[in-house]
């Protein structure tokens, strides 16, 4: 009898070496797609704001030098998540199958043995125990929807910020993702707490102005009038807060003072590009009617 428990474990972890391989291959299939699908989420983000940003440069709005400075940390932080998720993975996999193997190789000698020691030979039944497979369905990904993508990425950084609240690069980021998913609330409260962490920051001040100004009905009057002043106060040649400053002024109709503040952008701009036609264009609108408010 006890040879016969012999050859039934050799036959059980023969038959394992077969079964297992691929059961484990199709499990770090799923856990690759999971990931590449995350890592494609977080690109998309950064593509995201680096397309912004080369927007920026190349309207004039942002300088060379914090240009470049932007998409440092842009690319840093791209090649952190990657790299990060990368790692975790491949640890996650190999501890994964080394348990596998081991759980499953030493289950039957262990079933074996105890029988052995405190069995009936005699008892044995036909019963089989359910076995219970992964779902292939938990490997199949739904249609890849960008935008969900995106937003649960978002979801994510802000989660990690709520851990680590001094990172102001990373609330910069958010608050920049929030303003181009047009969620101006929650942009201004990102916003809130990079300029804390980064006061002499003239661009993050100027952009709260716009992100609270879209968030209160487009209206630059009040709370926005006063971040655009911070801003100046910051940077007096800023050209996001220089732009801001002619727009309320344009709203308040002091087109005087919205020719004077536009004049100042248009020096910085780089001539016949598109932001300095529209510039001009919102110039020239403001000189008519303060033309015709003078009469």
């Amino acid at each position: 009898m006890t040879l016969f428990w012999v050859i039934g474990a050799a036959f059980i972890l023969f038959a394992l070496a077969f079964i297992l391989p691929p059961i484990l291959q199709r499990s770090d299939e799923s856990e690759r797609e999971s990931e590449d699908e995350r890592r494609n989420a977080n690109i998309a983000v950064y593509r995201d704001q680096l397309a912004e940003l080369e927007a920026d440069l190349r309207n004039g709005i942002t300088s060379p030098e914090q240009y470049a400075q932007d998409r440092e940390e842009i690319e840093r932080r791209l090649l952190d998540d990657t790299s990060t998720s990368k790692t975790k993975t491949k640890t996650v996999a190999v501890g994964a199958r080394s348990t596998a193997y081991a759980i499953a190789f030493a289950l039957p000698v262990a079933a074996i043995v105890f029988y052995l020691n405190v069995g009936n030979p005699k008892a044995i039944t036909n019963e089989a125990a359910p076995t219970t497979m992964p779902s292939r369905a938990m490997g199949s990904a739904p249609t890849e929807r960008t935008q969900e993508q995106i937003e649960a990425n978002v979801a994510a950084l802000a989660k990690r910020l709520q851990e680590n609240p001094n990172d102001a690069q990373g609330w910069t980021m958010l608050a920049r993702s929030y303003n181009s998913m047009e969620r101006f609330g929650e942009a201004a409260g990102a916003y809130a707490k990079a300029t804390e962490l980064s006061p002499k920051d003239a661009d993050l001040w100027a952009e709260f102005a716009f992100v609270t100004a879209m968030a209160s009905g487009r209206s630059l009057e009040g709370r926005p009038k006063e971040l655009i002043d911070k801003a100046l106060q910051v940077d007096p040649q800023n050209a996001k807060a220089l732009q801001l400053a002619g727009s309320a002024a344009f709203q308040a109709k002091d087109y005087k003072k919205a020719v004077g503040y536009w004049e100042r952008v248009l020096k910085q701009v780089p001539p016949k590009s598109e932001v300095a036609e529209q510039i001009t264009a919102r110039i020239n609108e403001a000189k008519t009617l303060a033309a015709g408010t003078n009469r």
